[in-house]
């Protein structure tokens, strides 16, 4: 029977695919997200996802022939050294507490010359901590410069409150300027009008 036989055949030859499957997952790894045909990007991503499982299983092993091996792995299937070393280098820091699920498919508008559906895949990127630590960053350093000013915050509030009024008397010069010259271009006072001829 043939059961759970069925992938992506793209209508290539297995040559052609593994090729293409390896130029589309080192792209990824490279730009962390490309736009394709649906069905290439459904295809790439379980590609893609062991891949990434292997640069997960280098970062957690203990020995370096285990590191090296899962590097040459996944050198062989991408073909791509310079992704393969961003992705076990950089990027798999992001998927060390994520199981699984480490690509996004979108859907796109369908391609204009011949109306096959397009997608953007993207790599997962890891929980937004960032966002959060940077809001939480910034509420506390405001408590803590209100509640302990220091002589250097102390310093640097003088020279923002120097600047604010030397930016107050720029605002109220540039306004009395333009009441002379609104003053210059109108002789008559508005009192008095003009007979209109």
């Amino acid at each position: 029977m043939r059961h759970l036989k069925h992938h992506f055949q793209l209508s290539v030859k297995q040559e052609h695919r593994k090729s293409l499957m390896a130029n589309l997952a080192s792209q990824l790894f490279l730009h962390e997200k490309i736009k394709t045909t649906l069905i290439k990007a459904k295809a790439l991503r379980p590609f893609a996802e062991r891949i990434i499982t292997l640069a997960k299983r280098a970062a957690l092993a203990e020995k370096p022939e285990q590191k090296l091996h899962c590097r040459r792995l996944a050198i062989a299937r991408i073909r791509n050294e310079a992704a393969v070393k961003k992705l076990f280098d950089e990027t798999v820091s992001q998927f060390l507490k994520r199981e699984g699920g480490y690509t996004r498919i979108y859907k796109l508008m369908s391609r204009v010359g011949d109306g096959a559906p397009m997608a953007l895949i993207q790599l997962v990127e890891a929980p937004s901590e960032k966002r959060r630590s940077t809001k939480k960053a910034k509420g506390a350093k405001s408590k803590v410069t209100k509640a302990i000013p220091s002589e250097a915050s102390a310093a640097e509030a003088v020279e923002a409150a120097s600047v604010v009024e030397e930016q107050g008397e720029a605002k109220e010069a540039s306004v009395a300027d333009k009441d002379e010259v609104k003053d210059e271009t109108s002789p008559v006072s508005p009192d008095k009008k003009e007979p209109e001829a």
